[in-house]
């Protein structure tokens, strides 16, 4: 139960950091200056074109050997692994964003500067929330995919699930039970999340402008 406690530890704050990010760098997409576009488009090229391993393994191992001002960063093992997650899954999840805000007809914004909004209320207010409905589906899929790859904190030292599994394993030798059983939790959690998520989208939906599941 601890490393199912550890996962949790680093997948929930990893998911909230990822959608905080995700809300943000999709808005400055689109709406953003030019050069704020250009920066967060090269944030998200970044953590897209590159192996998560090696995100991983730069916020843990490479990251203190960076001195800023004669001083060097060090992260402990999950808040490197939280970190890297949050921002592998905030790329992600902008592009998710941008397209629901991509979505929104644009005369909406000039609706509601007529009626005396500025472009950031008319933002906030009226198109950010349309967006995020029809991009929730996908960004709820990238937690799902965030539940998974959550098993690589065990290349950092992390016992969350797999790492623990790993260790019983290797002491036990009971290998097709241990990740038989390690599937069975990571397939746990990966359920829970759709319900939940599946609560977020009805709790979200507008009669009359989306579909209800059956």
């Amino acid at each position: 139960m601890d490393g199912l406690w550890t996962s949790i530890v680093v997948i929930v704050p990893s998911a909230l950091l990822g959608a905080l990010i995700g809300v943000v760098a999709g808005v400055l997409r689109v709406y953003g200056p030019r050069p704020v576009r250009r920066l967060t488009e090269g944030y998200v090229s970044l953590f897209r074109g590159t192996p998560l391993v090696v995100q991983v393994f730069f916020w843990y191992f490479a990251l203190p050997y960076i001195s800023i001002g004669g001083h060097s960063i060090v992260l402990d093992a999950i808040p490197a692994s939280i970190l890297a997650f949050g921002l592998c899954s905030g790329a992600y999840q902008s592009e998710y964003i941008r397209g629901g805000l991509n979505s929104i007809k644009r005369g909406q914004i000039r609706a509601a500067l007529a009626l005396g909004m500025t472009t950031r209320q008319a933002v906030q207010s009226v198109v950010l929330p349309q967006a995020f409905r029809r991009a929730l589906p996908g960004c709820g899929n990238e937690v799902i995919y965030l539940i998974k790859y959550s098993s690589l904190a065990s290349i950092i030292t992390v016992n969350e699930l797999t790492g623990t599994a790993t260790t019983i394993a290797k002491n036990s030798w009971r290998n097709i039970e241990v990740f038989c059983t390690l599937g069975v939790y990571y397939l746990a959690l990966v359920t829970l999340a759709t319900w939940l998520l599946h609560l977020a989208e009805d709790a979200m939906s507008v009669p009359g402008f989306e579909r209800h599941r059956s």
